[in-house]
């Protein structure tokens, strides 16, 4: 179940790996090949989360540093309920 995470303009090389593992965690299980990428604005504090995988899958997110959505746990969590649980993947 591969899994290919892009992290761009976000910052700290330390969270982008913090980030990186978490998103590789998270879809681990995750059946079929997956990217998923986090590109940071550097004009705004909005970072955007794209999430591609089988069968057409895809996803948008906006990852809202006011809201706390730029910590490692929380961008896993909102991963999360992006992609289906295997067994329910369309």
């Amino acid at each position: 179940m591969p899994v290919t995470v892009e992290v761009q303009n976000i910052g700290a090389t330390a969270v982008m790996r913090d980030i990186v593992a978490v998103v590789e965690h998270v879809m681990s299980d995750k059946p079929g090949s997956w990217h998923v990428s986090i590109l940071g604005s550097r004009g705004t504090d909005n970072w955007e989360m794209k999430v591609e995988g089988p069968k057409g899958f895809e996803r948008l997110y906006t990852l809202t540093g006011n809201s706390g959505e730029h910590e490692p746990q929380v961008i896993g969590s909102v991963l999360a309920k992006l992609v289906p649980t295997r067994g329910s993947h369309r």
